[in-house]
């Protein structure tokens, strides 16, 4: 997880008017929006309409604070960045299926199994560096994103 903070100079239904128009469902994005007394909460991510965008799309959810500060017509924006659940499955998924199988292949003698359970753990290790690298490049993506829309 990765928190950005910065200050913008408008007030906060303005801020959220220009990301409601950026990130409205006609791009692609799903944003949802709640009003508190003081501050408002948004969460941002990318819409996944079909099976194989899973491995395609980015798999951030931005979760956003807006509050007000003391000086008039200055706002705080909190940002976070987090990892989809499905990509941490999916990691997991390779990386404790690949010990049972070597595991496997060890008790029953079986070299097949092994091998199998060697070739997960190197896809595994190889699909959690990519899965990294791809949190870092959609992160700053998304921050060059906000920093146009709102224009700090």
């Amino acid at each position: 997880m990765k928190v950005w903070n910065f200050k913008v100079k408008s007030n906060s239904q303005e801020i959220t008017k220009k990301l409601n128009s950026a990130f409205g469902s006609v791009n692609g994005f799903v944003f949802d929006v709640e009003n508190d007394n003081n501050s408002v909460t948004f969460k941002v991510r990318k819409r996944i309409l079909y099976a194989f965008q899973t491995m395609l799309r980015n798999h951030i959810i931005v979760n956003g604070k807006i509050t007000q500060t003391d000086t008039e017509n200055e706002t705080n924006v909190e940002i976070s960045f987090n990892q989809h659940i499905l990509n941490i499955l999916e990691v997991s998924i390779f990386l404790v299926l690949s010990p049972l199988a070597i595991i496997f292949g060890i008790i029953t003698s079986n070299p097949t199994a092994s091998i199998f359970g060697g070739i997960l753990l190197v896809v595994g290790i190889a699909y959690l560096i990519w899965i990294k690298k791809e949190f870092v490049r959609n992160v700053q993506e998304y921050k060059a994103l906000f920093s146009e829309i709102l224009k700090f």
